[in-house]
């Protein structure tokens, strides 16, 4: 159930210190009788986000377990803080082991302060740049798995109902790497819905030239504007899996045709591939565009890749059960079952490697660990 303002104390006052170690833990806010502390400082993002490791606490009793606190910009108009109050709402009406849940959201200080369920386990991102570093990809088997565990969240969410049994029409929109954590024991799980997108009726809808969630993993019908369905997770999800299963992104910046003519379009956020350049090379997507990326996969995963990245809806999966189903045939007919204890080790081991190799590797320039991207992340998931 959300909170508001009025529910959230204001007897003391919280702060928030630069990121700069020592992080000094300080009193956040109090839901009722719960006071709710900082411990970590783990993620402050360009667009003014911090994620925030906290502890739960009742009077002088620590509450088992830890949370993520979630402080979010103050939006600048009242359309758009409706609308973030009204996507984060959305959270709480999911429920799925794959998804992380949302458990309370409070405005203070003028800012919307969002408690989620602690998951402490690295990134996709973080594999991924890991595997990097390493020198190869994570296993066919991993990605599989992830991949099937992901489609399921996502066919949970296409799916959900309101109290009344209406479709509530949800689509993620930002299916990216920085938005799946797999945790200690190898669950998958899928992060935000803060860019979500609902037929919920009431809901005030982003501006028609507003493009919100990472554009480097956005559908081609959403760069143009177009209808969303569940198809547009489907691609985002499976430019996701090439980037696991290569290394490598699917769009490459560094030959981009010519921008089509149209309307100009802005980014929420600032995207980690830039905007014109993504609506340049999404005009000009094809399967050649998939192939050229997927070349040394196996058939049947190349299959299930081109399927989902058709740039055209209609001839992707149906839904993402259709996807989830096809990424588990695949995984019946490895030799070997995979699953959690296996993604556990596997995870395990690609972060003991690429992190030895960290410091030996020039970041600067080519990006391997962005925003977001930071020791603590690998310290979390060894100490667990």
């Amino acid at each position: 159930m959300a909170i508001t303002a009025d529910e959230v104390s204001t007897d003391e006052v919280p702060c928030y210190p630069a990121s700069v170690p020592p992080f000094t833990p300080h009193f956040l806010f109090k839901v009722g009788e719960v006071r709710y502390d900082a411990l970590a400082e783990l993620e402050r993002r360009q667009s003014g986000e911090v994620l925030l490791l906290a502890r739960r606490r009742v009077r002088k009793e620590t509450l088992p377990g830890r949370c993520f606190v979630r402080r979010l910009p103050n939006p600048t108009t009242y359309m758009r803080r409706r609308r973030l109050v009204e996507e984060v709402q959305l959270a709480f009406r999911l429920s799925h082991p794959a998804i992380a849940q949302v458990h309370h959201l409070g405005i203070y200080d003028d800012a919307l302060h969002v408690v989620m369920e602690y998951v402490p386990g690295p990134s996709v991102e973080t594999l991924v740049t890991a595997a990097v570093v390493r020198g190869h990809p994570l296993s066919e088997a991993f990605a599989l798995y992830l991949g099937a565990e992901l489609a399921e969240a996502l066919h949970h969410a296409h799916t959900a109902v309101d109290e009344d049994g209406r479709p509530l029409g949800v689509v993620h929109r930002d299916v990216n790497p920085r938005h799946v954590v797999v945790g200690p024991h190898g669950e998958v799980k899928l992060m935000s819905f803060g860019a979500a997108f609902s037929l919920l009726v009431g809901r005030e809808e982003s501006p028609e030239s507003l493009v919100r969630g990472d554009v480097a993993y956005a559908s081609p019908e959403y760069i143009r504007r177009d209808s969303l369905t569940p198809r547009s997770d489907v691609f985002g999800l499976g430019v996701l899996l090439v980037e696991l299963l290569t290394g490598t992104h699917l769009f490459d910046v560094a030959d981009v045709p010519r921008l089509p003519p149209g309307r100009l379009l802005r980014a929420e956020a600032i995207p980690s591939l830039p905007l014109k350049q993504m609506r340049a090379l999404l005009a000009s997507f094809g399967p050649d565009s998939v192939e050229k990326a997927v070349a040394g996969l196996a058939p049947d995963v190349k299959a299930i890749l081109h399927k989902a990245l058709r740039a055209n809806p209609e001839e992707r999966f149906a839904s993402a059960a259709e996807l989830r189903d096809a990424l588990r045939v695949a995984q019946s007919l490895r030799s070997e079952s995979y699953g959690r204890q296996d993604a556990a080790a596997e995870v395990a081991q690609v972060l003991a490697e690429g992190g030895r190799l960290r410091d030996k590797v020039e970041f600067g320039e080519v990006g391997l660990y962005p925003e977001g991207l930071d020791a603590h992340e690998l310290i979390v998931a060894e100490d667990e």
